[in-house]
């Protein structure tokens, strides 16, 4: 490329930002940037939601993980806190996120591939022993029998006894990202929002320091929506949480001080840090201007930002180690309260321990040699993150009313217009990095004719899959039958009556070692399942 090319060629980033070769004093005073940057701890956040952030509290460092059964599970997590781990991020497998237990016939195979099977309480009783889980935070990754894995959060609390007035922990109970990414949905689209709004409201009362939500905007940016589409569609289903939950008259500083957020981060790294602080702005707008709060900790934006796995690559895998760091680089800088930083073998298995402790020892080293828990918003002031932020809050404001002018996300949804507008763009994203216009060093450029990559694999444990199922007929071989069977029969009772909250029921059945394939059976007798809709 000759000088006068790469001086006028463009730069676009994925959320559709021109940069401009040079920013200035001009930039700042053009957009009002200066009166919105604020100081740390202060209305809107912009720079961060504590007035001294990493200095008074490090970001919490977590990693996703979880396979096989509750006791092989159990011991990665008690690996990860002997090396300085200091929150669990937990992986269930499909036949757990899609309410089916193990021996159902449609879990063959999938019996503790992707993370953790759990049939019953038993299962989360042998998970969290030992674990203290009163100064470990946990995050239950679940959505569509989300209510439940709360359920048996509870009860495994009050076991260890635990006093659930102080239980802390995060469930992601987004059922609407479901729809449009990942796909582990299983009722229509209003009644798993109703389920939501139960537990927003049972957590309100009952576990007042728990995150009975974690709107997940990081499975919408995997799925393809770029960087601005991945926090406004994040922010409009946040916001129909809330209407759900203030029409049943919580108070909305209750249940939005416990409300967080999961973003993925991957890509350039400036689009990324300014879009958390344009996200945390907005969602400080959102909150005392479009849902009434008054209590600065509910208009936070607290949130967890992961490593994207879509950044990674099968080529050259060793590259996602440089890859990884700069993620959690972009998290620091953007101001994340927890980091979830993904592995360099994500690409091909579950993470070896090898791989987990690479990417722990990248976080500590960022804060314990890099500096970057030396100041707070160390890139406040300048003129391109400053006004690159002020772009991207405008980009995902006008993508927001988009989702207005369709009628809403929960009409958006259920009509398939959010899924048909992501998966666009993924096949956009798919289209330049074919043609190298999006370049990907070790894939479409910098490529070396290698023999497959020597990774070390996870092998699905067969073993492991017959010995949950066999744990579970134990399970239902030693309960008390007709105490399981009352609990069951009273849940379907209730779930046919729109105004009573479900969750009471559903610790019930979780006590009397219901399955979940048995309670999910009896929320479908009663809701039914949601269909995809289909466009030609």
């Amino acid at each position: 490329m000759s000088d006068k090319a790469k001086k006028d060629r463009k730069v676009i980033l994925e959320s559709g930002i021109e940069v401009k070769p040079v920013y200035t004093a001009d930039d700042l005073a053009e957009s009002d940037a200066g009166a919105q940057i604020g100081k740390p701890g202060e209305y809107p956040f912009t720079r961060g939601i504590h007035p001294q952030m990493y200095r008074q509290r490090v970001f919490t460092m977590r990693q996703y993980s979880g396979f096989a059964t509750a006791a092989k599970t159990n011991e990665r997590f008690k690996y990860l806190i002997a090396n300085g781990q200091t929150g669990l991020n937990v992986a269930f497998d499909l036949p757990t996120q899609n309410g089916l237990d193990s021996d159902d016939p449609r879990a063959a195979g999938e019996v503790g591939r992707v993370g953790m099977a759990i049939d019953t309480l038993a299962d989360f009783e042998v998970a969290f022993d030992g674990i203290p889980i009163d100064t470990v935070t946990v995050s239950l990754t679940i959505n569509s029998v989300a209510a439940v894995m709360i359920a048996m959060y509870q009860v495994v609390a009050e076991k260890q006894g635990r006093d659930i007035n102080q239980l802390r922990g995060t469930a992601q109970n987004d059922i609407l990202k479901e729809y449009i990414g990942r796909g582990t949905w299983i009722f229509p689209v209003r009644p798993s929002v109703k389920l939501i709004a139960d537990t927003i409201e049972y957590c309100a009362t009952q576990m007042p320091k728990y995150s009975p939500v974690s709107v997940c905007g990081y499975h919408i940016r995997e799925s393809g929506a770029n960087p601005a589409q991945e926090i406004a569609y994040a922010f409009a289903i946040a916001k129909a949480y809330a209407k759900e939950a203030t029409d049943r008259g919580v108070d909305v500083n209750a249940f939005l001080s416990r409300f967080s957020y999961n973003f993925n981060v991957y890509g350039n790294l400036w689009e990324q840090v300014a879009k958390f602080r344009a996200a945390r702005r907005l969602w400080a707008k959102i909150c005392k201007n479009e849902l009434g709060a008054t209590d600065p900790k509910a208009m936070w934006l607290r949130m967890i930002a992961g490593g994207g796995g879509s950044g990674l690559t099968i080529e050259q895998p060793e590259n996602n180690i440089v890859r990884g760091a700069y993620y959690a680089l972009a998290a620091a800088l953007g101001g994340a309260q927890t980091m979830a930083l993904c592995s360099y073998d994500e690409a091909y298995t579950i993470p070896t321990e090898k791989a987990a402790r690479i990417s722990l020892r990248t976080m500590q080293i960022l804060v314990e040699e890099m500096g970057l828990a030396d100041t707070v918003d160390p890139l406040a002031g300048s003129y391109y993150i400053e006004s690159l932020t002020d772009a991207m809050e405008e980009k995902i404001v006008g993508y927001m009313k988009s989702v207005d002018a369709r009628g809403g996300i929960l009409v958006a949804v259920e009509q398939g217009d959010i899924q048909r507008e992501v998966a666009r763009q993924a096949f956009e994203n798919e289209k330049k990095l074919q043609s190298g216009e999006t370049v990907k060093v070790g894939v479409n450029k910098y490529r070396i004719d290698e023999v497959e990559p020597e990774v070390a694999m996870h092998p699905f444990d067969q073993k492991g899959a017959d010995e949950q199922v066999a744990r579970l007929q134990r399970v239902r071989a030693g309960r008390d039958t007709a105490r399981a069977e009352k609990t069951l029969a009273t849940l379907q009772e209730q779930a046919a009556m729109d105004e009573v909250n479900l969750m009471p029921a559903l610790v019930d059945c979780v006590r009397a070692y219901a399955s979940v394939g048995e309670i999910t059976r009896v929320l479908k007798n009663v809701y039914g399942e949601f269909r995809e809709p289909v466009a030609l």
